[in-house]
């Protein structure tokens, strides 16, 4: 039998998973799939974390010592998923020395309430970079206009950057300056340039739910012809940037001093319609020297059926470009959708932040802990909580 994931694997795109849990840690789950799903990397989220904490007993023991300890939920949230991300970087640390560091990385992503706020974005990636303190690990930043500075200053320092939320092809230029202004400043700076890693987080899935939102009210038979068109063409030109920008000079003077480059990585590759074929936004962006991290139905879907071709990228710049000249025509603004995306982007990992910090504030609760409306903790024992149960007990 063929395995799609080791063709996928051997044509150059490196195969990321897009969860983590410590269900999936300590089962061992994680490790299975390194081995038999040629998984060479982890992304997560904290709608990801939101999902983990809320199922299961994994995370039982630490709440109830977080309790007892009177940490402030922000700091408990810190405590909980960087413990998942240092367990897994100590998984697929065998994969980064492998791979000479390239892969075996796992990301994890700053509060994006900081998403527009440059100097505490910069500020929580070195919080975060310490507390794991992994050399495989990666700082999930937002491309937002003002996280480019905090980037390349991250980078400057040092750290290791998995750029997120990128939709558009400009910004996608302004991300890959970034890195490379990052990586001059690390060099003067005396960093080992060899050790730094990025990767550029293109979101592919969400261009075509709302492209073809707007297809649809056209409803035009140009329109029809043209659903599921443009996320796929977007990210097929994305990587014609890449090629031209990772082919400078500027780039080969960074290479000779040991740099790597920035990988572009196909996030958001879970199909949304399920009249499209759940293969699709793996099988259609394949090209070497990618990232394509999956949501473990995507990841099945792939290994069960999906269909290697080889390149699917680097001889469709054309037709890519006619798809998005097309839409043009249609007057379907191609800067308007991908600000539309990049705003819903910030606001979704907003709430996804939002609905971690209250689930994590729940378990507190249920472990004894008093916590008041500014996230403050009194440790389980000491509040009026407890005072009130010790009534009630007598």
């Amino acid at each position: 039998m063929s395995d799609a994931l080791a063709d996928l694997s051997a044509a150059g795109v490196a195969v990321w998973l897009d969860d983590l849990s410590r269900e999936r840690l300590r089962t061992g789950n994680l490790q299975q799939l390194v081995d038999d799903k040629h998984v060479v990397g982890v992304t997560t989220n904290p709608t990801i974390f939101q999902k983990a904490i809320s199922q299961g007993d994994a995370y039982d023991q630490q709440i109830a010592d977080l309790a007892l300890r009177g940490v402030d939920v922000g700091e408990a949230v810190r405590s909980l998923t960087t413990y998942d991300v240092r367990w897994a970087c100590d998984v697929l640390r065998p994969v980064y020395d492998r791979t000479d560091g390239v892969d075996g990385r796992v990301s994890i992503e700053v509060d994006p309430r900081l998403a527009h706020d440059e100097a505490r974005t910069r500020a929580e990636a070195e919080a975060l970079w310490w507390l794991v303190d992994r050399p495989n690990l990666y700082i999930k930043i937002p491309a937002t206009q003002e996280g480019l500075p905090a980037i390349a200053d991250v980078l400057a320092a040092g750290i290791s950057v998995n750029v997120t939320l990128i939709f558009s092809l400009e910004r996608y230029d302004k991300v890959m300056d970034a890195f490379l202004d990052g990586l001059e400043r690390a060099r003067e700076a005396g960093h080992d340039l060899s050790k730094i890693g990025s990767v550029a987080s293109f979101f592919v899935s969400r261009n075509d739910t709302e492209t073809d939102k707007r297809l649809d009210k056209l409803g035009s038979e140009e329109a029809k012809s043209l659903r599921g068109a443009a996320a796929i063409a977007n990210a097929r030109l994305a990587y014609q940037h890449y090629e031209k920008v990772f082919g400078s000079d500027r780039w080969k003077a960074l290479a000779a001093a040991g740099a790597k480059p920035q990988r572009p990585l196909w996030a958001s590759t879970g199909v949304k319609d399920p009249a499209y074929d759940d293969t699709r936004y793996v099988v259609e962006l394949v090209a070497a020297g990618v990232v394509n991290t999956m949501p473990e139905a995507t990841l099945e879907a792939v290994a069960d059926h999906g269909t290697v071709r080889g390149d699917t990228i680097t001889t469709s710049y054309t037709e890519a470009q006619q798809v998005l000249d097309r839409l043009a025509a249609l007057g379907i603004s191609y800067d308007d959708v991908v600000q539309t995306l990049e705003d819903e982007g910030v606001k979704k990992f907003e709430d996804s932040w939002g609905e971690l910090i209250e689930q994590v504030t729940s378990s507190l609760e249920e472990a004894g802990a008093d916590v008041s409306s500014d996230g403050a903790t009194t440790p389980a024992g000491e509040g009026p909580a407890a005072a009130s149960r010790g009534d009630s007990a007598r």
